[in-house]
C-alpha cells in the first residue's frame, strides 16, 4: 500500500497560509470539489470520493487518530460509476457519514498542501507528505514539521481524526444542547 505522512489543522488565517503556500508551490492552485461518503468497516476507513466530472475514487486507508504528523496507509481504486458504487456499498455496509468540501491543492515538493473549505466545519489545512517505498517515516514527519512552520501553522491548531469525525462530533454536540 502507498503511504504518506498527514497532518490536519484548523486555519485561523486562510489568506495568509494560502499566500505562503502559493509562494512555495511548484503547482497550484487547483480547485477540486469533492464529495466523500464513508462506509462502515471492521478496520480502517473506506470512503467513496466523487468529483464534478462524474468519476470517483474508492479509498481505503488506515491511520492513527491523533493530532500531529501520522502515517497513513492507503489503497485507491478509480471508478466511472460512483453513484452505483455508492448505492451498492450503502446497501452492503451502510454509511457512517458524508463530507463535502472545496479543496484548493498546491504541490510543494512531494507534499500535497490542501486548503479545504468543509461544509459545516469551515477552513482547514491538510498536508500529505508522500513517502517512497521503504522510506523511513521520520523523514516525512520532519518534512511535515518544516512545512508547517513555513506556512505559519501552529502545533496548537493540529487536530485528530477525520472531517467525518469532526462533523459527527459537531452534530452530537448540537443534538445534546
Amino acid at each position: 500500500m502507498a503511504r504518506n505522512i498527514e497532518i490536519k489543522a484548523r486555519l485561523r488565517d486562510r489568506a495568509a497560509v494560502e499566500a505562503r503556500a502559493a509562494a512555495l508551490a511548484h503547482h497550484g492552485p487547483e480547485r477540486i470539489a469533492q464529495d466523500d461518503t464513508f462506509f462502515h468497516t471492521q478496520q480502517g476507513r473506506l470512503k467513496l470520493r466523487t468529483f464534478e466530472d462524474g468519476h470517483g475514487e474508492l479509498i481505503f486507508y488506515q491511520r492513527p487518530d491523533h493530532s500531529g504528523p501520522k502515517t497513513s496507509f492507503y489503497l485507491l481504486s478509480t471508478t466511472s460509476e460512483p453513484d452505483t458504487l455508492r448505492e451498492s456499498l450503502t446497501l452492503a455496509w451502510g454509511q457512517t457519514g458524508r463530507v463535502q468540501k472545496l479543496r484548493t491543492l498546491y504541490l510543494v515538493g512531494r507534499t500535497r498542501v490542501h486548503l479545504d473549505e468543509v461544509q459545516g466545519l469551515g477552513a482547514w489545512l491538510e498536508l500529505e507528505v508522500v513517502l517512497q517505498e521503504g522510506e523511513p517515516e521520520e523523514l516525512g514527519v520532519q518534512e511535515a514539521h518544516t512545512l508547517m512552520a513555513r506556512l505559519g501553522v501552529s502545533p496548537e491548531d493540529l487536530v485528530q481524526g477525520a472531517y467525518v469525525d469532526l462533523l459527527a462530533h459537531r452534530a452530537a454536540t448540537s443534538a445534546s444542547n
